[in-house]
């Protein structure tokens, strides 16, 4: 396939992407930013039993019932709890129990004051007006009913989930492992980062891009570093990944120049080509294939290209690999802060940044060679073919990273 539209392109890649079937089972902590591989459940209510928001005093409200500021009621204090205690006997009527925040509610009991709205004196207190049953009051399973679904299969786990296991007891959870990828970008013109910089020469921020974009995004990465621009020797270095790696993902060497390698490289693979060029601007002309079990994915070597298409199309991938179930990103509609003063022949995904109040803004450097201008960067505006010139407050559709 030739010159498809990002959609197809993504469907091909879904198809081809093969989420990993080995499991493991970490503690927590090191379950954060991994995807679960089983539907967990809560194995009782949480909180465990009927609970005070508050510090004070619990007791019956009936208690209560002829209080006021002129009479108030005298309560004598049978006992103390403090969260973690646990309270034994039956407070009756004309008592009560000071209690903490947290403290399980002893029987007998219905209501809490706050230790402020009442005056101490000794063994009592004096509660000067009518308290509501169950007023100031938590009840067992208020925030989890037994069987709730705390985390589902196929969904990654961020510490917000990490916390409701922990109060479910749970100290480790099944997960996929980590997707192997494999990183590496084409072109003899590429130095590392610490090496003097030479005439010709650039640093291979390529790699450090896709590297760090993989750690963040959880996968157990290889950085493989540049490939030399030989159709024979990339191939020989791709091919030996092929056992060892879910995904060998290059930038640089896809387009038509005498040095655009991957084209040659492809079938030196024994690859099966699954398409070159997507209908878009930056990154049109990316490469997609497969080598037995392994996926491939060659992006474009302009800075910016590369990360809009890792964006838009190889992560959704990459996500699948990972054994999510939701692997699209969101999409919104905004209003524009700022106008864009060129017409789309094609399709166009703009770098932007989603605002306070809703809006979306445009950095003043939109050409595919720049980088710096995505630093901060959110979103990208997707720009229709044919679209004319926007102004400042037209109403886009946006892809949120």
């Amino acid at each position: 396939m030739q010159d498809i539209e990002l959609e197809q392109a993504i469907e091909v890649l879904l198809a081809h992407a093969v989420p990993v079937a080995e499991t493991e089972r970490v503690p927590l902590l090191e379950a954060v930013g991994r995807v679960a591989a089983e539907d967990v459940y809560a194995a009782f209510d949480n909180p465990p039993f009927d609970r005070s928001p508050l510090d004070g005093y619990t007791f019956a409200s009936a208690s209560t019932a002829d209080a006021s500021a002129e009479h108030p009621v005298r309560l004598s204090v049978i006992g103390e709890e403090c969260a973690g205690d646990f309270f034994a006997g039956a407070v009756g009527a004309g008592e009560c129990v000071r209690i903490m925040t947290g403290g399980a509610i002893p029987k007998g009991c219905d209501c809490v004051v706050r230790q402020e709205d009442v005056r101490e004196e000794g063994d009592a207190i004096f509660v000067p007006f009518t308290s509501q049953p169950f007023e100031n009051y938590c009840y067992a399973g208020e925030d989890i009913k037994k069987g709730n679904l705390l985390v589902r299969r196929g969904q990654r786990i961020h510490a917000a989930q990490i916390a409701v296991l922990a109060s479910e007891g749970y100290a480790a959870v099944c997960v996929h492992r980590r997707v192997r990828i494999a990183v590496a970008s084409t072109g003899d013109e590429l130095l590392q980062p610490g090496e003097p910089l030479r005439p010709g020469k650039i640093y291979n921020s390529n790699l450090y891009l896709l590297a760090g974009r993989l750690k963040e995004l959880g996968a157990e990465v290889t950085v493989v570093g540049s490939v030399p621009d030989d159709v024979e020797r990339a191939a020989e270095v791709i091919a030996s990944y092929a056992d060892r790696v879910d995904l060998f993902l290059t930038s640089g060497g896809v387009s038509v120049g005498k040095k655009d390698i991957m084209h040659g490289v492809v079938p030196a693979l024994g690859a099966e080509r699954l398409f070159w060029r997507v209908c878009m601007k930056p990154g049109a002309p990316a490469i997609a294939y497969t080598r037995g079990s392994m996926l491939g994915i060659a992006l474009s070597g302009n800075p910016f290209a590369a990360y809009a298409t890792f964006e838009l199309m190889a992560r959704p991938a990459i996500a699948r690999l990972a054994g999510e179930t939701d692997v699209l990103m969101p999409r919104r509609r905004a209003v524009l802060a700022d106008a864009f003063p060129k017409p789309c022949r094609g399709r166009r995904f703009l770098r932007a940044r989603m605002e306070a109040d809703g809006r979306v803004s445009l950095p003043d450097q939109h050409e595919s060679g720049s980088l710096f201008s995505a630093a901060g960067c959110d979103a990208f505006v997707d720009v229709p073919a044919g679209t004319p010139p926007l102004a400042a407050g037209a109403e886009v559709d946006v892809v949120i990273l």
